[in-house]
């Protein structure tokens, strides 16, 4: 039987395979009035077409946890009742399809307020224009990004809340996993760097205390978070500067930051690299993130999804089949082909059950 199609088990959740739907951004939602960050009939075809497509886990965009939190005006958000129920149509059907529905949890820190990357890729949106004041554990701007206002203990705190409403929020939407956006130069992941983090507080200098914020979010998040469904946190595991002489989070602080994680109540590791350091030089090949994903694996034991250019059936099932990882995180991929999962267990020679009205084909 191929590695690829087995059930996996967190918790009380059972995932009926190992090949996912990774978070992506679709810069497709209402930017002003009631239905603001609200998940419409784009959001639901891009995810129940993959749900449908045999993928195992269906993970949506970044979904902020307040307004100031989205990377774009167009984001999806989770920090009202409106949103809360428009999402309850997308689960319920990704259910119905044979898949687990997931939602990444996010505040895009110092990278927020930008516009949609077909508009104006990289720049950030001025206040006259639906922008806003960006936020970020230290004054420092990303690339040519406005410098983010450097959150106060006390703000800290209400973003911490912001996380745990927003799982409250996902819960009585119908999600059964929870991921907490670490990654990508994003809020939490520019507290974990010193690249971006120069504090002088209890939430800078030491790697104890760059992780201080992330571990407030995930124990948060896991109060509310019921004890049968799995959490995720999903990491970039490195900056890329170990060879440059300049501080960056590096592939050894990400294993550190896993024990914790174990500890804290987390069940898989997301392991994504990059997003912090706008010149960055990333050797991208096919599986080059793999590696990161293995090492917290076999140094700590806490499960994880390997994700980065994988993009061939024998490839996916090879990473699973040696142990690598616990399963694969599709993205592109799935966007240039939403029955992925299915050609590929055609390909592995496994059958993933039809549904009935596609049965016939």
């Amino acid at each position: 039987m191929s590695k690829l199609f087995e059930p996996l088990t967190l918790r009380g959740v059972t995932l009926p395979n190992r090949a996912w739907m990774a978070p992506m951004c679709q810069y497709s939602a209402a930017s002003e009035g009631p239905d603001t960050a609200t998940p419409n009939d784009w959001h639901f075809q891009h995810l129940a077409s993959r749900a449908v497509g045999g993928a195992g886990l269906i993970l949506t965009e970044a979904t902020a946890v307040s307004p100031e939190g989205r990377i774009s005006s167009a984001d999806l958000g989770i920090w009202n009742e409106h949103q809360q129920q428009a999402f309850r149509r997308i689960t319920a059907f990704v259910e119905a399809a044979g898949a687990v529905p997931g939602i990444q949890l996010a505040h895009a820190g110092r990278k927020a307020s930008v516009n949609a990357p077909w508009v104006d890729r990289g720049s950030a949106v001025p206040a006259d224009r639906g922008g806003w004041q960006t936020l970020g554990p230290s004054p420092l701007p990303f690339d040519s990004h406005p410098a983010p206002a450097e959150l106060t203990t006390d703000q800290i705190a209400v973003v911490v809340r912001q996380f745990a409403e927003a799982a409250e929020r996902a819960l009585a939407a119908g999600f059964k996993v929870a991921e907490v956006h670490g990654a990508h130069g994003y809020l939490v992941h520019e507290f974990l760097s010193p690249y971006s983090n120069t504090r002088t507080d209890g939430y800078g200098g030491s790697l104890e205390n760059r992780m201080r914020f992330a571990l407030e979010v995930v124990d948060a998040v896991r109060a509310v978070w019921p004890e049968e469904l799995p959490l995720f946190f999903r990491s970039s595991a490195t900056d890329w500067l170990e060879d440059t002489g300049t501080p960056g989070w590096t592939g050894q602080d990400t294993v550190r930051l896993a024990k914790e994680l174990q500890a804290h109540g987390v069940d898989l590791l997301d392991a994504s690299t990059g997003g912090n350091v706008p010149d960055a030089d990333i050797p991208v090949a096919p599986g080059y993130q793999v590696p990161f994903a293995t090492a917290v694996r076999e140094q700590t034991g806490l499960p994880v999804a390997a994700v980065g250019l994988i993009t061939d059936p024998h490839q996916a099932e090879s990473v699973i089949a040696s142990g690598r990882a616990d399963a694969v995180l599709l993205g592109r991929q799935l966007l240039r082909d939403p029955y992925w999962p299915r050609h590929a267990a055609r390909a592995l020679d496994h059958e993933l059950p039809s549904t009935p009205q596609y049965a016939r084909a």
